[in-house]
């Protein structure tokens, strides 16, 4: 029966201990979450900022389901493009400072359309080895050689742009990377993209709202002008706090990616609300020096705390300065019994395992938020040094 090999399929999953369950959670986002009738301490969120239950992010959001209604009710290009959609993507273009921004649903349909819009068959992209699934799939979407380089290794990048004979090259990154949380050397890489005229295609993720002057993410953080052979990919659903993404760049690429990127031609445009709430947050971004500082100050407690009990276990914690402070375990079923242990101490960490990350570096992936405060952090690094 062709359900049979399902349950072959499952059962092994289940032997390697990769098997991936959900848990309802019966409230809102925020550092402390209802599961299973229990309260639970969450290090699980990547509302970076702390704003998806802002009050005056969800007022926008009623106000513009009032005046906008439910729906867009139609892709853009066949009538779903209103008003306050038009107005966040103004509004984006001027907070990155790029001349343009169009809007999507989701980062990933965001990066799906990116990539296959720029190149194709005889063309090359030069990917990192540990980008986001989504950076990965639009590459092979694209149908144009795939060529991926060593994490962050700039030399041997170079070595295939140098070796490549492609009509058309594309260095392809995450900016901040989503379960190590360092950084993409964004200066280099633009200055291999200068070299051997390549697009330079980021995404930035976690590092929109959280880096840089404002908040205006990982370009502005490493000083990068706004380059025509510059694409950037920011979403709205992480520090942000609400929901959806955008590409920002030059003009014409936008005008390109309008009338040939297939994720966005052929699916329906964000709820108008959505871009009415996202307008306020864009304003409290901007404003949220504070919030900034103080997910700073967390993330340096944090480390400061936590890396000598790293040692002591054998366990790694990752060299990242971010948000995302992965705590490397090794094994599939020792990082489950410890995000187990964890939570029954009353905190929500989750367990990464293959094929988000490589073999034997499975880890807890610790996203703080500037909802926490520092207490939040030492019941965190006291139930760590507890677990067995």
């Amino acid at each position: 029966m062709i359900w049979e090999e399902l349950d072959r399929r499952l059962a092994d999953l289940d032997r390697q201990h990769l098997r991936r369950q959900r848990k309802e959670v019966d409230s809102p986002a925020g550092p402390a979450i209802m599961v299973g009738g229990r309260s639970l301490l969450s290090f699980c969120s990547n509302d970076y900022l702390g704003l998806a239950q802002h009050p005056e992010i969800v007022e926008a959001l009623v106000a513009g389901a009032r005046r906008w209604g439910a729906g867009s009710a139609a892709s853009a290009l066949a009538g779903g493009h209103l008003r306050p959609h038009e107005e966040l993507e103004q509004a984006l273009a001027r907070f990155v400072g790029m001349p343009r921004a169009l809007t999507f649903a989701t980062g990933y349909l965001a990066n799906l359309a990116v990539t296959p819009a720029l190149v194709g068959r005889g063309d090359a992209v030069f990917a990192d080895r540990l980008n986001h699934a989504s950076l990965i799939d639009a590459a092979q979407a694209s149908r144009a050689e795939h060529r991926r380089y060593p994490h962050n290794d700039m030399a041997a990048l170079e070595s295939l742009l140098a070796g490549s004979s492609a009509r058309r090259k594309l260095i392809l990154t995450d900016a901040v990377f989503s379960m190590d949380g360092d950084l993409a050397p964004l200066d280099v890489l633009f200055a291999l993209a200068e070299r051997y005229d390549a697009w330079l295609v980021v995404d930035d993720a976690h590092g929109f709202g959280v880096l840089g002057e404002d908040g205006r993410g990982s370009l502005s953080h490493f000083g990068l002008p706004a380059s025509p052979r510059i694409v950037l990919m920011g979403t709205l659903g992480k520090a942000a706090g609400v929901a959806g993404a955008f590409v920002a760049g030059d003009g014409r690429m936008i005008e390109w990616m309008i009338n040939s990127a297939r994720p966005y031609i052929f699916t329906t445009a964000p709820a108008p609300a959505l871009a009415c709430a996202l307008l306020k947050s864009l304003e409290l971004i901007e404003a949220g020096s504070a919030r900034r500082a103080h997910l700073h100050h967390l993330v340096a407690r944090l480390r400061g705390s936590l890396a000598p009990l790293a040692a002591g276990r054998g366990w790694r914690l990752a060299d990242s300065s971010t948000a995302i402070q992965p705590l490397v375990v090794g094994e599939n079923r020792t990082v489950l019994e410890l995000a187990a242990a964890l939570e029954a101490d009353g905190l929500r960490v989750p367990a990464i395992r293959p094929p988000t990350v490589p073999r034997d570096t499975a880890r807890l992936r610790i996203s703080l938020s500037a909802a926490h405060n520092e207490a939040d952090v030492d019941a965190l690094v006291a139930s760590l040094s507890r677990a067995r």
